[in-house]
């Protein structure tokens, strides 16, 4: 590919992904703030958000189908396009159904954008930098994350201001897509394996999306429990998420770009157990807010390259409709992970008060490594 061209299509998937992740941070707590003050229950607001979770699960492999018919580059035009109607639609309504409805319809465009653009930016990367690439993909997911409260935060959430400048950001995000031309991959073969195949074929990859979704997830939403139980300030509690969440930032590229000198798989089993150990050092630090953020950077930082050496994994070993298959059972399982994590996580924690949270996640992290440590003895003779 021309240098020209790698930098559009560079260009291209990194808007999209910057966008899915601000999607999902404005629109998951800016909609229970509303349902709040609209005086629904926190259990209709969990299932709200649940249903964000089931479309990905279940529109994720389609999302290859449909591109093989439409063509992906007009697809994810599509998506990014329709999304901004259906922001400015939360803004027209406050009635709980059509909110549910417009939920599924914008998770599903979310969806779409996810597993078209990892494909996308799979299917061009350099073999020999695909490590870097991908970390470069996974650090402006991070930070599309960050983006959506720092966006929600700057207006007010009682008002449509924010889905207006989440749909103008939408629309934006389509200029590179458009702009990127004919350097968008063609899927033009009839797919020859479904993504849950990928459990066996690919199970370190996609096994590592489900781990680090649901600890991602779990961490994000429990790290602030863990500081109150450990006697921490709810401003020092709430920082936990911060530190946590700028070592994802930090990491994701050296850890990318050192994917691609040494065996990815032995570099997933390496973090499995970083994970398991950095678990269990969890609970000896929690008195001290210093050295619990320490480790929530290094720590945090580490795990998160569960996402591009798991991705460039699968861009190393599938390729054409294959690998569009692939990426679609990695959101799949992503998504599962982090349906499952903070349930699973949270039940530990209060099975366990405080350290229960470490506990689990140490489990979640050396069942894996285990998984991953057995196939490369399988694959050793």
């Amino acid at each position: 590919m021309p240098p020209a061209a790698a930098v559009r299509t560079l260009v291209a998937a990194i808007a999209t992904i910057t966008i899915v992740g601000l999607g999902l941070t404005l629109t998951i707590p800016l909609l229970s703030l509303k349902m709040t003050e609209a005086g629904y229950s926190a259990g209709f607001i969990g299932l709200n958000t649940a249903v964000g979770g089931l479309t990905s699960i279940f529109c994720a492999p389609l999302v290859p189908l449909v591109a093989r018919r439409i063509g992906m580059r007009r697809l994810l035009l599509i998506a990014l396009l329709f999304g901004a109607p259906v922001l400015i639609g939360f803004a027209a309504t406050d009635h709980v159904v059509v909110w549910l409805a417009l939920r599924f319809l914008f998770q599903f465009t979310l969806t779409t954008a996810f597993v078209l653009s990892e494909y996308w930016i799979n299917a061009a990367a350099p073999p020999d930098r695909r490590g870097l690439v991908m970390g470069i993909y996974a650090t402006s997911l991070c930070l599309g994350f960050a983006a959506g409260p720092v966006l929600l935060g700057l207006t007010e959430s009682g008002g449509s201001l924010p889905f207006v400048l989440g749909a103008a950001v939408f629309i934006c995000a389509a200029v590179p897509v458009a702009a990127a031309g004919d350097t968008a991959p063609v899927i033009d073969e009839h797919p020859t394996a479904s993504p849950l195949s990928f459990l066996t074929r690919a199970p370190a990859a996609t096994l590592a999306a489900l781990v680090f979704g649901a600890v991602e997830t779990g961490a994000m939403a429990l790290l602030p429990v863990y500081g109150l139980f450990n006697q921490h300030s709810e401003r020092r509690a709430a920082l936990l998420v911060t530190f946590f969440s700028l070592g994802n930032v930090l990491f994701q590229v050296p850890l990318g770009m050192l994917s691609d000198r040494i065996n990815r798989q032995k570099m997933l089993l390496t973090i499995a157990v970083i994970g398991a150990f950095g678990a269990l050092i969890m609970p000896l630090v929690a008195d001290s807010f210093v050295l619990l953020s320490m480790l929530l950077l290094v720590w945090g930082g580490l795990i998160g390259g569960c996402y591009p050496i798991g991705l460039a994994h699968l861009g190393s070993r599938f390729s054409g409709v294959d690998l569009a298959s692939a990426n679609a059972a990695f959101i799949m399982f992503y998504s599962l992970g982090m349906l499952t994590g903070p349930p699973f996580l949270g039940a530990a924690m209060d099975v366990s008060r405080p350290h229960g949270l470490a506990s689990a996640i140490g489990l979640l992290f050396s069942l894996y490594g285990s998984l991953v440590l057995w196939r490369l003895t399988m694959r050793a003779p």
